[in-house]
């Protein structure tokens, strides 16, 4: 029997133009070298999204695999070795559905030594136990295949991909910083918008105007507060709060002077925008219901939130009670969640990861901060006959792509790695015996 299973999904190799740089492929590499020179009865699992085969856009079917080997000489022949030694399998997600849909790639994968499984999911054997393994697109609406294996039945997501994704790759390098190519690491998708947004202002955006508005937008807070006391006192209702205003402001001299026409200029454009905000509101209010109704826009479908995998799960429990463990991948964003006495698992993302920082003052737009969280699992079988979930993280330094200015206007947030390092997953055998599951809180 296997003693160890490495665990990895969502790499995301290839893709046109900008796309074609994966940041880790030198951490990838090291890790399988690793696993050639094991000593282990282990099995490499790569659970979907291995490729970016929907990000290419100008080669179609099996030439995308000789775009693939053309492009990554060096990582296919360490797939060669890594394979001689021990089993490597990979099983399709949605960016690389093709896999499953011909044939002829089980054969091309399989001269590097790579087992494709051309199916939904997979289990394997550990200890007294089963583990489950899957991408997890079926479970999202937007990506969801709708008829597994036929090569033309592709979801909204791969045209969403095959517009936006594939053309930010081939339009990122034309930036004055190469970012749009990093719109894979935007998750959830409804944040697009506001990272694209903010890329504009804090990197496209000529540096004077940037420079000039930063002001009135830090101040907007500030202002609407003097366009409250400034509405009081016009309507007669309360002059003591723009006195005040008036008082304090005259008693730095020039600058208070110069803030005060700061605020001035604030409030005629805050009126402004009021009044155009009033009429575009309901606009864009009822173009959202017209949406709605032609089924286009539903929000509750944006994004598949954690709940549906863990019922996803718990319906795999409850069908096979043999399971003690559910693996998916997908949502790029790794975990391990205890439901009742058995795990859930998500393998995550090699690709970059954000996180959205708002500033305290004003209204300027948010930060998205980036960083690595290159992971694995490691599933073995515990002594009791249990499973054993060992998280493993490859140290890789963050890009620290933010500007001086993003860096001024937010704090860097501090990494926190929630998953434990070791889990020990003891299913009950009946459903009277004692439930216990020991998790070593101390992160690595």
């Amino acid at each position: 029997m296997t003693d160890a299973y490495y665990l990895i999904s969502d790499l995301h190799v290839g893709g046109d133009e900008q796309l074609e740089h994966v940041d880790f492929l030198d951490e990838l590499l090291s890790f399988l070298r690793t696993l050639e020179t094991t000593d282990e009865d282990a099995e490499l699992i790569i659970n979907g999204d291995a490729f970016g085969l929907w990000e290419f856009t100008a080669v179609d079917g099996l030439d995308k695999f000789d775009a693939l080997v053309d492009r990554y000489p060096e990582l296919f022949e360490q797939f060669r070795a890594t394979g001689s030694r021990i089993p490597i399998t990979l099983i399709p997600g949605n960016h690389d559905y093709e896999l499953a849909a011909y044939p002829e790639y089980v054969d091309r994968l399989a001269e590097f030594n790579v087992t494709l499984r051309q199916e939904i999911s997979i289990t394997r054997p550990v200890g007294d136990h089963v583990v489950y393994i899957e991408h997890g697109m079926q479970r999202d609406p937007n990506n969801r295949i709708p008829d597994f294996g036929n090569p033309y039945a592709n979801p909204p997501g791969y045209y969403v991909n095959r517009q936006i994704t594939s053309r930010a790759g081939r339009l990122s390098a034309r930036g004055k910083f190469n970012w749009l190519k990093d719109i894979q690491a935007v998750t959830p998708m409804t944040q697009i918008p506001a990272w694209i947004l903010s890329n504009y202002f804090y990197r496209e955006m000529s540096p004077w105007l940037r420079y000039v508005s930063a002001p009135f937008l830090l101040l907007f807070n500030v202002g609407f507060l003097y366009v409250l006391a400034f509405a009081l006192d016009a309507a007669g209702l309360w002059s003591l709060p723009m006195a005040f205003v008036e008082r304090v402001l005259g008693l730095f001299g020039p600058v208070g002077a110069l803030v005060d026409l700061l605020l001035t200029a604030n409030l005629v454009i805050t009126l402004l925008l009021l009044l155009v905000a009033i009429p575009l509101y309901a606009f864009v209010r009822d173009a959202r219901k017209t949406l709605r109704r032609f089924g286009i826009d539903r929000p509750d479908e944006r994004d598949p939130p954690v709940d549906v995998y863990l019922a996803g799960a718990r319906e795999v429990f409850a069908a096979d009670p043999s399971v003690a463990v559910f693996v998916y991948g997908h949502t790029h964003r790794p975990s391990v969640t205890e439901v009742e006495d058995r795990v859930v698992i998500n393998t995550g993302t090699w690709l970059k990861r954000l996180r959205r920082i708002d500033p305290a003052f004003g209204v300027l737009p948010p930060v998205f901060y980036s960083w690595y969280q290159l992971n694995y699992f490691r599933l073995s079988a515990a002594e009791n006959g249990g499973v054993v979930v060992d998280y493993e993280l490859v140290e890789k330094a963050p890009p620290n792509d933010e500007t001086w200015f993003q860096r001024l206007l937010t704090r860097t947030p501090r990494r926190e790695d929630g998953i434990p390092p070791r889990t020990v997953v003891r299913p009950a055998r009946e459903p009277e015996a004692d439930v216990s599951m020991d998790t070593d809180s101390t992160n690595e």
